[in-house]
């Protein structure tokens, strides 16, 4: 591939997608950016609105796929509607967000000439198993509508990647982590709700006793295995499927250890029931991700929670009081 990519990136108003849009544009591609904006926030490219074509659509519709795959190189499909439990009380909604669309994106992706697709898978397909670490060979067992749905759309681009319709590569992210993710809503994600229960002093709801583990992911971490993947010859890595983590798994009791060591405020946790559909530990082998990809995570959960401290002081804005009490690290 070129040294300069014309990149689309789905979902570049959420997370890890507004990250990814930054990186790609201090790096010198060009960025157009596709988000119906039912999860990600406007405000969080406002600071590159200048640099980007963003495109306000929805994936769903096969039209909005046909626009935003037109004159592009490479694909990172990072939209999706997450959240295991709204997964549960809507499926529909789930599927049609998470499979239709892909399937609409890889679609469009072949008639207009995109040469690849990087699709963000999750963890989640792995359910349950207590086997650790888990690797890319075990047999998935997705524990809800939304692992079920990440598996299919996945599924679905390495089938094409596989058939020589395009290029495909697809990450399965461990917990990812890091600057502009949402502390608030009802299905928070465990870190950020940590630094605002520190920064605000209230109680932090954990669901389960707070011994289950995670493979923490610094943002940066995702990142740089994305470009990895847009950019390594096709023939080392279209078709493959690797687990994308920092390869260490941490219980929810020492990470809040951890951000009150940060952070210098102590945190007071209250345990509520467990979630449905929610696994007991998770640990990535990387194993796969460094023969395919040649990745090794640059950041450890340390200083990555050190850099996620270092931001929100610059922008504590972005830890405005949360509306949920009740957390569980969920896979993304």
């Amino acid at each position: 591939m070129s040294s300069s990519l014309r990149a689309l990136v789905t979902g570049g108003a959420g997370f890890i997608g507004c990250n990814l849009v930054r990186h790609l544009l201090a790096s010198g591609h060009s960025v157009r950016v596709v988000d119906n904006l039912s999860t990600g926030c406007q405000a969080n490219l406002d600071e590159v609105a200048d640099d980007i074509d963003f495109v306000e659509g929805d994936l769903r519709h096969p039209a909005t796929c046909d626009l935003v795959t037109a004159n592009i190189d490479v694909i990172f499909h990072v939209a999706a509607l997450p959240s295991v439990p709204r997964s549960l009380v809507d499926p529909i909604a789930c599927h049609e967000n998470n499979v239709t669309a892909t399937i609409n994106l890889l679609q469009a992706a072949r008639n207009t000439g995109v040469r690849r697709i990087v699709y963000s898978a999750s963890s989640s397909a792995y359910g349950d198993t207590p086997t650790l670490p888990k690797v890319e060979s075990m047999e998935p067992l997705p524990r809800s509508p939304y692992a079920a749905a990440k598996l299919a759309g996945e599924l679905y681009t390495l089938a094409y990647a596989r058939a020589g319709l395009i290029e495909g590569v697809a990450l399965r992210y461990f917990n990812v982590f890091g600057p502009r993710q949402d502390p608030n809503g009802p299905y928070a994600a465990v870190v950020p709700a940590l630094f605002s229960a520190a920064m605000r002093g209230v109680p932090m709801g954990i669901n389960g006793d707070g011994l289950q583990t995670r493979d923490f992911t610094f943002v940066d971490n995702v990142i740089h295995a994305n470009m990895l993947a847009a950019t390594q010859p096709a023939e080392r890595v279209s078709g493959w499927m690797v687990n994308v983590g920092a390869g260490d798994r941490t219980s929810l009791l020492d990470l809040v250890r951890l951000v009150s060591q940060v952070t210098g405020h102590r945190i007071e946790v209250l345990h509520r029931p467990p979630r449905a559909g929610d696994v007991r530990d998770s640990l990535a082998s990387l194993e796969r991700a460094k023969a395919v990809l040649g990745y090794v995570p640059p950041v450890s959960l340390p200083e990555g929670i050190a850099r996620l401290w270092h931001w929100l002081q610059l922008h504590p804005q972005a830890m405005a009081a949360p509306s949920a009490t009740d957390i569980a690290p969920t896979a993304r």
